[in-house]
């Protein structure tokens, strides 16, 4: 019989695909046996949209289709009135509705063959935790998928350390939509425990978030749970190839001719789409700016598709790109397509990142040691916002998340551009996301904090 099989479950949007995916190459890189369960296209997005590993590394985890019903797939709708993504929500319902059946049977063959077998889960997924508990040889935790310290909220000493800190928390009610609030509330997460397993790991380090790491490990300690700090959980790379096997995105020979620390980077990640207007704003900002930049312009995720392979989405902003193309030409490229973050924000010549502030980006930025020009959109993101912008002092507030009914005229933006890449504030913010990002890399290496706790989880699993 194997000694133990670890078995990573998703929620199914980009963001949480994407964590727990690098988790699972990460573990298999180990020489653990990793099995990663999403539904069919989600399993194909999470494949696809992958950086920073190779076919080899891909070919270590055994991926599982998790057949669900059939769901309705609208469009985003860059005009809805709040900026969450409920049009993903069909897609979320028959998820909770309809995975875990599948799962509970490739959770029994395993468990059949495996002296144990451990279930990382997205926290939202509490259903996997539930059935690994099922097992006579199963164990569970969770991924949080968000920054530590929206857990460190949930406790007395958080909340102090917060309001010590100058910190204002925007509870996630408030930044989703209320059909959202009441799907997590009442069929997807705990509303008691922080953890209805083991313990949690989370994607993040103690150079980021030490104060909080430390609270959450004492409130889950008295609890008799594990809690292990081993972000980001994304590769660094280090050492960018362009004899890598995959081909090099056109951007990427673009940025090599550009000078060091000299291109803005904007992308607002896979659940938000802009409205027309914000968006002709922002092509205003950029234009007169003068700045270089890689814009990536680009609607929401539907739930069966990525917009990559919707043009009818693409197409309504053909017009102004066209006409911005060539006013900007030579000193910036635009993506309406899937952009290699990864790769561009390890480049040299990528100075700051304008993002909506989810945390996969907000993580990814920190580790390459570029500052943020913070655009929240909803969810956890406005805290992400303030986290960087107030305690962190890596980032630079271009629209409070207050505002997001607004659309925010050109010449703001430029401003916030122009104090990021020409000011002296831009040039301290720049360095303190230099510091910042050498120390979170030292985490991953011997010694480090985060490297230290993935060894700590492994050794405990396999125990």
């Amino acid at each position: 019989m194997e000694s133990v099989a670890v078995v990573t479950v998703p929620f199914p949007a980009q963001g949480h695909l994407n964590q727990l995916l690098h988790l699972s190459l990460q573990l298999a890189s180990r020489g653990l046996p990793v099995h990663y369960a999403a539904p069919a296209a989600q399993v194909r997005q999470a494949r696809a949209r992958v950086h920073g590993w190779d076919e080899d590394a891909l070919r270590s985890v055994e991926f599982h289709e998790l057949g669900i019903s059939e769901y309705v797939s609208p469009p985003p709708d860059p005009t809805a009135p709040s900026p969450f993504p409920t049009h993903l929500m069909p897609l979320f319902e028959a998820y909770t509705a309809g995975a875990r059946a599948p799962l509970a049977a490739l959770l029994a063959r395993l468990s059949a063959s495996h002296r144990r077998v451990v279930v990382v889960h997205d926290r939202v997924n509490v259903y996997a935790g539930e059935e690994a508990a099922r097992l006579p040889n199963g164990e569970a935790f969770g991924l949080h998928c968000l920054a530590a310290s929206t857990l460190a909220v949930t406790t007395g000493a958080g909340l102090r350390l917060l309001r010590e800190r100058g910190l204002a928390f925007l509870d996630f009610a408030h930044s989703t939509s209320r059909e959202f609030a009441e799907y997590v509330a009442k069929r997807a997460m705990p509303t008691k425990e922080i953890s209805p397993g083991a313990g949690i790991l989370v994607n993040s380090c103690r150079t980021l978030e030490g104060e909080f790491v430390d609270v959450v490990a004492g409130d889950l300690a008295a609890d008799g749970k594990k809690y292990f700090a081993i972000g980001p959980l994304n590769p660094l790379l280090l050492h960018l190839r362009a004899d890598s096997q995959k081909p090099r995105h056109e951007c990427l020979d673009w940025l090599d001719k550009q000078p060091p620390d000299s291109v803005l980077y904007v992308s607002f990640g896979t659940t938000s789409s802009l409205q027309t207007e914000q968006i002709a704003e922002l092509a205003a900002a950029l234009r007169d700016s003068d700045q270089r930049f890689v814009w990536v312009v680009r609607d929401a995720d539907r739930g069966n598709e990525s917009a990559d392979d919707d043009e009818s989405q693409n197409n309504r902003h053909a017009e102004l790109l066209s006409k911005f193309t060539n006013q900007t030409r030579g000193r910036g490229r635009v993506i309406t397509g899937w952009a290699p973050q990864l790769e561009i924000l390890a480049h040299g010549a990528t100075a700051a990142f304008m993002s909506h502030c989810g945390w996969n980006s907000t993580m990814e930025s920190l580790s390459n040691g570029k500052p943020i020009l913070a655009w929240p959109m909803h969810s956890d993101q406005p805290w992400d916002a303030e986290l960087v912008c107030k305690y962190l002092n890596a980032g630079i507030l271009v629209r409070p998340w207050e505002k997001h009914g607004e659309v925010i005229p050109a010449e703001a933006i430029r401003q916030v551009i122009e104090v990021a890449m020409l000011s002296d504030q831009g040039v301290a913010v720049r360095q303190r996301a230099k510091v910042l990002g050498e120390a979170v890399r030292a985490c991953l290496t011997d010694g480090g904090s985060s490297r230290k706790d993935l060894d700590d989880f492994i050794a405990h699993i396999t125990k």
